[in-house]
């Protein structure tokens, strides 16, 4: 009776160790999807750091990066304690997976919140920021992003093209612009001079719409990965007390 007890806790604890290593597998590969968006956030997008006040963009792909690391991190330890069998490293190892799961609901509230503050500063700076800093020198920065918000978003002016009327550079002597050319449906030197509907992104929408609709969009998208990824914790923090308290019952 003893015996077959015995081999029902070895199986058992095989089975918990196998079930373990691919949650470790597959939470690893979660934490390098996280370390690869935030490294993408930062270099990609950074070009809409310049267009706001607050380093929302900035924080948030840095957040993601320290995000991604420490779970490739918990990963590891997660495999090593399930290898060797070492119980002290399953504790640290659970621990490390519950700190995780509250840091996501934390960041998830803090992003809502974030989120609310970005939409209003949205609204209250980016005009003032298309008129007052592009093309002025010193602001290459914000030119360039000015003008990729245009092509990428398919828009024209904060609100819509007039907006650009009251830009400094588009009032200079030397500018025949009334928009720049990179609000153009095909750009080309010049082709802002006019601002026909068949020339220029004039009732697509202004680019403060269609940038709340992106940042809306991936924090969709980042809800969703955080909430698989969360379930994934709870299933690898339950995995992880029946792996410990089989282990604690079998002989060595």
């Amino acid at each position: 009776m003893e015996t077959q007890r015995e081999k029902t806790h070895t199986c058992g604890t095989i089975c918990l160790k196998y079930l373990l290593l691919l949650f470790n597998f597959l939470f690893l590969l979660a934490g390098g999807v996280v370390l690869v968006v935030g490294v993408w956030t930062l270099v990609e997008k950074s070009d809409y750091i310049s267009l706001l006040n607050s380093s929302f963009y900035s924080v948030s792909a840095y957040i993601l990066i320290a995000a991604g690391v420490i779970v490739i991190m918990t990963g590891i330890i997660g495999c090593c304690g399930t290898l060797k069998e070492m119980k002290s490293l399953l504790i640290v190892y659970l621990i490390l997976l519950l700190c995780v799961f509250l840091l996501e609901l934390i960041a998830g509230v803090l992003a809502y919140i974030t989120y609310q503050d970005l939409d209003e500063e949205l609204r209250q700076n980016l005009k003032g920021t298309m008129q007052q800093k592009y093309k002025q020198a010193g602001e290459e920065s914000v030119t360039d992003a000015v003008d990729k918000l245009h092509q990428q978003f398919k828009c024209c002016g904060s609100h819509n093209s007039s907006d650009w009327m009251d830009n400094a550079w588009i009032q200079s002597p030397e500018n025949d612009r009334v928009v720049p050319d990179s609000c153009c449906k095909s750009p080309s030197e010049l082709c802002g001079i006019r601002d026909h509907p068949s020339n220029i992104y004039k009732v697509e929408g202004g680019c403060i719409m269609k940038l709340e609709e992106f940042i809306l969009s991936q924090l969709y998208i980042l809800s969703a990965v955080g909430i698989g990824i969360a379930f994934l914790q709870l299933v690898g923090m339950m995995f992880t007390c029946c792996l410990y308290r089989n282990l604690e019952e079998d002989p060595y």
